[in-house]
């Protein structure tokens, strides 16, 4: 299990703090949940899409985790994905947030927060890829899950490389 402690030095210009501990599961995924701003459909063009992509491909290379899974509704961006080598994972989806949000017309873009479900086992793995792979039939945007073309669902099923580089976990 990985342990990072944060220190502050006390000074009379910085009074002492509390340490901070973050515990982090060794090679655990995260599975993630971000909506646009008042769950509107930014995210419906494919234009949109391609820029979501782009920026989700260079964060990956810029703070170093992978992406196993992921897909793109209107309103909504799920991914499952490794926790950065050094950088906290909160900090590198702050910093794919932002950037789109620069690229984008609309503003404010994303609602501020969050939601990061722990996935540790193989059983848990495969559901939300099952999830998210079936998110866009399930929600009407294409008959199957090859057709819609912003998921991983065609690295895994066809072995097509994307403009998101996705380690397949199988």
């Amino acid at each position: 299990m990985g342990l990072l402690l944060s220190r502050t030095k006390c000074t009379k210009e910085t009074p002492c703090r509390r340490a901070s501990i973050v515990i982090r599961p060794p090679k655990h995924l995260h599975f993630l949940t971000f909506s646009c701003q008042d769950r509107l459909p930014y995210l419906k063009s494919p234009d949109s899409k391609a820029v979501f992509e782009s920026v989700l491909e260079s964060r990956q290379s810029q703070y170093g985790f992978s992406i196993h899974g992921y897909v793109i509704m209107p309103g909504h961006v799920h991914l499952l994905m490794s926790e950065p080598p050094i950088e906290p994972l909160s900090k590198a989806i702050a910093s794919l947030k932002r950037e789109v949000s620069r690229l984008s017309p609309q503003s404010p873009f994303w609602l501020p927060r969050y939601y990061d479900f722990n996935v540790f086992s193989e059983g848990k793995k495969i559901e939300k890829l099952r999830y998210m792979h079936r998110n866009p039939v399930a929600r009407g945007l294409t008959e199957k899950p090859e057709d819609h073309r912003w998921s991983s669902f065609r690295a895994y099923a066809l072995h097509e490389a994307g403009t998101v580089t996705v380690l397949r976990l199988f």
